[in-house]
């Protein structure tokens, strides 16, 4: 099998981009891999947060609460060495680690989120509080 290099853009653009993560780059990206993207939905009973994370086995993603903060994270595995004989031509694609936090209104019922993972995608449905527990302001009484 004859592997034919093949870019897809000119070297112009390519050395531009270089010039542009070098100057505009935050060191985030580097720490993370990758950010996973993300739709965030609500409706009148809920919030729901879908995030694309193809790939991955739902045991290997970890939720976590603290305060009013929830953490969606993905520990990237040390991979087993390949035998001898298998070695990547050219790689792409490969998810790495990462960490994304919501911080979650004060509606929110916490303590009733649910998470599922779906077709590459983790979906977190968080309820809403009832209007009477989801009150933002109270009249405090004057003794």
């Amino acid at each position: 099998m004859t592997i034919i290099r093949w870019h897809n853009r000119p070297m112009l653009s390519h050395f531009l981009d270089n010039i542009n993560q070098r100057e505009f780059n935050t060191g985030f990206e580097k720490n993370c891999g990758c950010i996973p993207a993300t739709n965030i939905l609500e409706d009148g009973n809920s919030f729901e947060i879908q995030l694309a994370a193809p790939g991955l086995n739902k045991k290997d993603l970890k939720l976590e609460m603290e305060k009013d903060v929830l953490s969606v994270s993905f520990e990237k595995k040390e991979e087993k060495e390949s035998p001898q004989e298998i070695k990547f031509l050219r790689r792409e694609f490969e998810m790495e680690g990462f960490t994304r936090s919501f911080t979650l209104p004060e509606t929110a019922d916490t303590e009733k989120i649910k998470a599922r993972y779906e077709n590459g995608i983790l979906y977190i449905t968080i309820p809403k509080l009832n209007p009477e527990k989801a009150r933002l302001s109270k009249s405090i009484a004057v003794n």
